[in-house]
């Protein structure tokens, strides 16, 4: 058949996502950053049964001193569209609502998603340390001297919800053991044995409130999300699930200028991705959240209009995050059990297509009432301490 045209039909073609993989993940003391990039985008476009030829855009971030162009090069690739965005956590959602755009303007027909880490393993080879701080230059150097770190400040803002919501320690300790209970039927998930409540509240104190289980884990693997423009969709492998809508949204980087500790950036892309969905969030079957820390999770969830501003701990306390549960979320487990290797962001993407297609595997994969598959999923990525956010909306 005719390859793809760069014409947008009706003034926009409609997007969707071609194919998805992981590399290998959790503990991958051998390969480089560059060869799970590698290895996830071959496993991606094998997914999606379409010729490499095809991709003419690549979106990368996070590796290099020339982000896509180094990994454009180790791939092979010669795109004509690229995207180096790098806003921390949301980095992916951002590039899949920007590469969702360039398709369906004609300026892209295939476009690579891709991303790689050893975090992990550097650190136990001694080839990197933990930071204090993303750099100290800018607004940053009023806040580095003091030794305010990144958990520390998701930490302030977990305390300033307990006090003026009432949330308690219980109730964010459950969504590290509800995504726990998610990672136990996914064998790609790094840690897999249950936890309780009590288990969390006891554990090592990293940054008050924050214990080591409220905290995501550190893990190495990559992933690969192909996007592609409605034209190619006829030759793809799998029934495509398409982007049905998306948002972005900036808040603060200095923390004197977050206006209230108690939002999150995703009450504004979240409002964005429905309204240009036509979807409420009553629409959706499954969400995958960016989970850094338990609390990430709870004020998201409120922020997208799951539940009232100041009722996340009653909405998580229920069992309602679990894989049978009435919001499915993290259904891999997410940065808290299955894996994190950095910016995680991409993951959320793998996970929500798999669910859709029905891909996730005896014991995992969510239904619905009468055993139908998911129709519509959401993931949304934080960067930095609340400072960004993505969400994008999929269906089939």
């Amino acid at each position: 058949m005719p390859g793809p045209t760069t014409e947008p039909r009706n003034g926009r073609r409609r997007v969707a996502v071609a194919g998805v993989a992981l590399s290998d993940c959790g503990r991958v003391d051998g390969p480089t950053p560059y060869a799970l990039h590698a290895q996830a985008a071959r496993r991606a476009l094998a997914d999606s049964g379409l010729d490499r030829s095809v991709i003419d855009g690549l979106a990368s971030a996070g590796l290099g001193t020339l982000a896509p162009v180094e990994v454009a090069e180790y791939l092979g690739l010669r795109p004509t569209w690229v995207d180096s965005t790098s806003v921390g956590g949301s980095t992916w959602e951002v590039m899949a609502a920007h590469a969702a755009d360039a398709i369906a303007a004609g300026h892209a027909n295939a476009v690579l998603l891709v991303y790689g880490s050893t975090a992990r393993a550097d650190i136990k080879a001694r080839r990197r340390t933990s930071n204090l701080s993303f750099g100290a230059r800018g607004p940053l150097q009023f806040e580095v001297p003091y030794g305010h770190t990144l958990v520390s400040k998701y930490a302030m803002a977990a305390r300033r919800h307990m006090h003026e919501y009432g949330t308690t320690l219980e109730q964010l300790a459950s969504v590290a053991v509800q995504a726990r209970a998610n990672a136990a039927t996914n064998p790609d998930a790094m840690f897999r044995d249950p936890i309780t409540v009590d288990e969390v509240l006891s554990g090592e104190m990293i940054a008050d409130p924050f214990t080591k289980l409220h905290c995501c884990i550190r893990s190495d693997g990559g992933c690969a999300v192909l996007l592609a423009a409605e034209d190619l969709v006829p030759d793809t492998a799998k029934a495509p699930v398409w982007i049905l809508g998306s948002g972005t949204s900036v808040s603060h980087t200095t923390m004197s200028e977050w206006e209230d500790f108690t939002v999150s950036p995703a009450a504004v892309s979240g409002r964005i991705a429905f309204e240009r969905a036509g979807l409420t969030p009553a629409d959706v079957d499954l969400a995958q959240i960016y989970d850094a820390f338990t609390y990430m999770t709870l004020v998201t969830l409120e922020d997208l209009g799951f539940c009232a501003k100041g009722e996340g701990g009653a909405f998580v306390e229920k069992g309602r995050l679990l894989r049978d549960g009435e919001l499915p979320v993290n259904t891999d487990g997410g940065g808290l059990s299955a894996c994190h290797p950095g910016m995680r962001g991409l993951f959320l993407l793998v996970e929500a297509v798999r669910q859709l297609r029905g891909e996730a595997g005896p014991g995992r994969q969510v239904t619905k009432r009468g055993g139908r598959l998911p129709e519509v999923a959401l993931a949304s990525g934080t960067g930095g301490w609340f400072c960004s956010s993505g969400t994008v909306i999929l269906g089939r």
